[in-house]
């Protein structure tokens, strides 16, 4: 549904992404998995042509980006990142409704979306349609740009950081959620993220990004068993060490 086929973004003399080959099959979420500077938001930004790559090239259902008009293209893939970016001049409804309308989908059928995407980001159509977004939480406006994401049907969903400006507690939360929402829809998805444990979480697959190069690709279990160098190791040491904490924690405890 996706694939990259040694994509390359310079920026003058410095590359930020470097021969990176990656495919994702329909229904897969895969993580990019990276540090900062890794290259791992320039790659995501490649495949809906908000930065375009110096060399390679991206097809998304076969089809070259490249040949689709920018605007067009971001239209039919959803796309949700951290910093929400909700209107603020529009209510809850209107932000969900804003690809739908622009693509012209009949208002009936808009309304019957926003109302199915609110109930299954578990915020109550009654209550939250004409919210505007000063009057949600950090959780509640982050579900809303989630459903707005998947407003126009996509099958492919873009994911960038979207639970990393969330307090733990409530990003544990959306992650299941999310988990959940996403087995039922079946929606191809490419996830960012620095955080190893909500990789090994969410992913199928998780791609390690190290200074714009692609070091591994392999399942959760994969890379906690067989990190591919040292700098993989580094990264999912810190779970490993909490998984084994908390293992020796639930040993001690009487009974």
């Amino acid at each position: 549904m996706i694939e990259l086929e040694h994509v390359e973004r310079r920026y003058g003399s410095v590359v930020a992404v470097r021969d990176v080959s990656l495919s994702v099959c329909a229904g897969e979420l895969v993580a990019l998995l990276g540090g900062s500077g890794s290259g791992k938001t320039t790659t995501l930004k490649m495949v809906n042509r908000l930065i375009e790559p110096t060399a390679g090239r991206v097809r998304v259902a076969g089809r070259d980006v490249a040949s689709v008009p920018g605007p067009e293209l971001r239209r039919r893939i959803g796309y949700c990142f951290q910093q929400v970016g909700l209107f603020p001049h529009l209510t809850v409804a209107g932000n969900v409704a804003v690809t739908p309308e622009l693509l012209g989908w009949d208002p009936a059928r808009i309304t019957r979306r926003v109302d199915e995407l609110l109930v299954q980001v578990e915020l109550d159509p009654s209550v939250y349609r004409e919210r505007l977004p000063a009057e949600l939480s950090g959780g509640e406006q982050q579900r809303v740009g989630l459903a707005r994401a998947l407003a126009a049907e996509p099958e492919v969903l873009l994911m960038d950081e979207p639970f990393g400006a969330l307090d733990p507690l409530t990003r544990d939360l959306l992650q299941e959620r999310f988990a959940e929402l996403r087995r039922r829809l079946s929606v191809t998805t490419l996830f960012v993220t620095h955080d190893v444990a909500e990789a090994l979480r969410l992913a199928d697959r998780i791609a390690v990004l190290d200074a714009g190069r692609l070091v591994q690709v392999a399942t959760p279990r994969e890379l906690l068993l067989a990190p591919a160098g040292p700098a993989v190791a580094r990264m999912v040491a810190t779970p490993r060490r909490q998984a084994e904490t908390l293992d020796a924690l639930l040993a001690s405890e009487p009974g």
